[in-house]
């Protein structure tokens, strides 16, 4: 007789192993959501800056406008001379539509990032997804930035000497104000003279930089039409800029010569270039307004020029920007 069979005890659950944090984000739809992450800034830095908006929009309203046509269009011009420059600084040759699309993207991560980071990574990005290699990228960045550095302040410095008058030095700069700038500039390059002095890592780093640098300029400086591209671009860009600054003064009146427009808008942006604000957003508008009533120019109407001129270059085309920025990211263009 056998005996009977006793149930047998239910099976423990299993627990699932937690799943790594890697297979967890690799899920998630990453490029979908750095592609909304641009509006999703552009919303943040329209609702911080909505007084400027709503100042600057009842400004146009008063203006000429065949003049502001004229401004919308020096700039749009400007991202064609930035695609320009930037294909000058590079021997290899980019897809065209996509570096000029690529621009365009650039204003407006500029914009929402610290001056210069913006532009520079989606420019870096773009350039290594194109297969050039990081050091080469960074080394083309780096050549960009300083031709239309040197381009900008040597167009400054000339037109200073062609027309001493333009610029009140006296009333831009505040009393005592050149004291802690030297200051500041000299604390910061001997912290620079520091690192690379105490640091092996850091000398090593950049001395590589530098020879990949140094090699890249040669190699553009080779070939007469990248030479032609880089520094015809670098001094196109200022100048355009400062175009769309004069279209929108003699929109609303500003009786200011335009060579004081032209030396006006160069000096702030050189001065600018100092303050780490996202896109200059804040900065840029008082340096401007400064500079113009260092001009000569009435401050109302400075500030009126400068608050319509922002509009246009700034405001009008963030939003289009980040949507582009976020479908070549969605594209992998970058």
């Amino acid at each position: 007789m056998t005996a009977p069979r006793l149930p047998r005890p239910p099976r423990p659950a299993r627990e699932r192993p937690p799943r790594p944090v890697r297979e967890v984000l690799g899920r998630l739809p990453l490029r979908r959501v750095l592609g909304l992450l641009p509006l999703a800034l552009v919303a943040v830095v329209a609702v911080r800056h909505r007084d400027v908006l709503v100042e600057g929009c009842a400004q146009l309203t008063t203006a000429r406008w065949p003049w502001l046509l004229a401004a919308v269009c020096a700039t749009c011009l400007t991202w064609v001379a930035a695609a320009v420059t930037r294909q000058g600084a590079l021997v290899e040759r980019l897809p065209a539509l996509r570096l000029l699309a690529t621009q365009f993207a650039a204003g407006a991560a500029n914009h929402l990032l610290p001056t210069g980071l913006g532009a520079g990574a989606v420019n870096l990005r773009f350039m290594t997804v194109c297969g050039i290699p990081l050091a080469r990228s960074s080394a083309a960045l780096a050549l960009y930035l300083l031709a239309e550095s040197v381009a900008r302040v040597g167009l400054l410095l000339a037109l200073l000497l062609a027309f001493p008058g333009a610029l009140s030095v006296g009333a831009l700069l505040p009393a005592g104000a050149l004291g802690p700038l030297f200051a500041a500039v000299a604390a910061a390059l001997a912290a620079t003279a520091g690192a690379l002095l105490l640091v092996r890592r850091v000398r090593t780093a950049v001395t590589s930089f530098l020879r990949t640098a140094a090699s890249e300029a040669r190699s553009v400086h080779t070939l007469p039409s990248r030479a032609l591209l880089l520094w015809g671009g670098s001094l196109a860009f200022p100048a355009l800029q400062a175009a769309g600054l004069v279209a929108v003064g003699l929109s609303l009146g500003l009786d200011l010569p335009v060579t004081h427009m032209v030396v006006a808008y160069l000096a702030a942006t050189v001065a600018v270039a100092l303050v780490p604000t996202p896109g200059g957003l804040g900065s840029v508008e008082a340096a401007l307004i400064v500079a113009l009533v260092a001009a000569g120019a009435p401050v109302t109407v400075a500030t009126a020029v400068v608050l319509a001129y922002r509009i246009i270059t700034v405001w009008l085309p963030l939003l289009p920007g980040a949507l582009t920025l976020g479908a070549l990211v969605r594209l992998k263009v970058i």
